[in-house]
């Protein structure tokens, strides 16, 4: 069982600079409590990500760390051309000394694809062509491909990943049914939302793996090669009182990041987003958000892995407008009181 961290780096009010000096001061925290990873978010023209460029983020994660796993979670490929993709890859890849992991994804916004002139009911198949396009380029020296939205002919590749064959693909999902094509194509999964919700996107994912696939490169750190993992908003506080001073203001200003664009649209948001109710105590109920005292919360985890059948979870400390403070406080409790009672 192993314990990674996600992160929007979504607005809270102060300047970015000061934003960004203190992500990395908590992602060295982070690397000494001994988490696996770092995935980071990539999302546009919203208050929810402040690093839509995570490739540049990442670059500076790399240089302040030297365990920790890091990589986006993810990727939004249909954005991406896949040669330029391609190189930043192994540029991170070599600056980490091969410790990345790659998420992709298609996205989920109509508005922030549209914002970059693709097509939200094309961005399945850009998306699909460009992952293998990308697959391709990491394990060629030349570069060739042909498809209905991307087309390169004997490109020199001089950048090639740290990672044979390449950095492992991580592919997030809240939905049963791609769940089941991630399952198929052996890729590292996480999902979230409420347990029923979760559960099914698990199961799909488990009945379909088949330890293969074009783009499974296996792991050793996890059992059976492949994390299976669920993302989580966790505060820890001194008790339950001082846990929920925390993260009621919190997840009112996370919450109104991530459905900005929706309600400025006053469209319903996709499936996930309409499931990420404005009630951090609703969430706690679906298990979506875990909150209390060290002791509380290691047994609501203890519960989460046992019926979900994890072998990763994906914590989220710091978000909405929470104090630096605090966020670095829930981590240190963490370290001390939950994580021990998994190694």
């Amino acid at each position: 069982m192993k314990f990674g961290i996600f992160d929007h780096v979504d607005t809270n009010g102060l300047p970015l600079s000061e934003i960004l000096d203190k992500r990395l001061e908590y992602v060295k925290a982070v690397e000494d409590a001994g988490f696996y990873g770092y995935h980071v978010a990539e999302h546009h023209a919203t208050p929810l990500n402040l690093v839509p460029v995570p490739g540049v983020y990442l670059g500076a994660v790399a240089n302040a760390t030297t365990k920790l796993r890091l990589g986006p979670l993810c990727y939004l490929l249909p954005l991406y051309s896949p040669l330029r993709l391609i190189e930043e890859i192994g540029i991170l890849d070599h600056l980490c000394h091969g410790r990345l992991d790659v998420g992709v994804g298609r996205g989920v916004s109509p508005f922030e694809l549209n914002y970059h002139k693709v097509d939200p009911e094309t961005s399945r198949e850009i998306f699909l062509e460009a992952l293998d396009a990308v697959v391709n380029g990491l394990t060629h020296e030349s570069f060739t491909h042909e498809g209905k939205h991307f087309s390169y002919k004997d490109v020199p590749i001089e950048i090639k990943p740290y990672q044979t064959p390449h950095p492992p693909i991580w592919y997030p999902s809240s939905s049963p049914e791609s769940s089941a094509y991630i399952g198929k194509g052996g890729y590292h999964f996480v999902t979230l939302g409420a347990m029923e919700a979760a559960k099914a996107c698990i199961g799909a994912y488990r009945e379909n793996f088949t330890g293969s696939g074009d783009h499974h490169v296996p792991s050793d750190d996890f059992e059976g090669g492949v994390a299976i993992g669920v993302s989580r908003h966790v505060i820890i506080g001194k008790d339950h009182e001082d846990a929920m001073r925390i993260a009621k203001p919190a997840y009112k200003k996370w919450h109104a990041s991530l459905t900005k664009l929706w309600r400025e649209n006053n469209v319903q948001g996709p499936a996930f987003a309409r499931l990420m109710v404005d009630d951090v105590e609703v969430a706690m109920e679906a298990g979506s958000d875990i909150v209390g005292d060290a002791d509380s919360v290691g047994e609501q985890i203890s519960k989460q892995v046992e019926e979900l059948g994890l072998n990763y979870m994906v914590c989220q400390f710091y978000f909405g407008d929470m104090a630096h403070e605090d966020a670095m406080a829930s981590l240190a409790r963490f370290r001390e009181h939950v994580m021990p009672k998994f190694n």
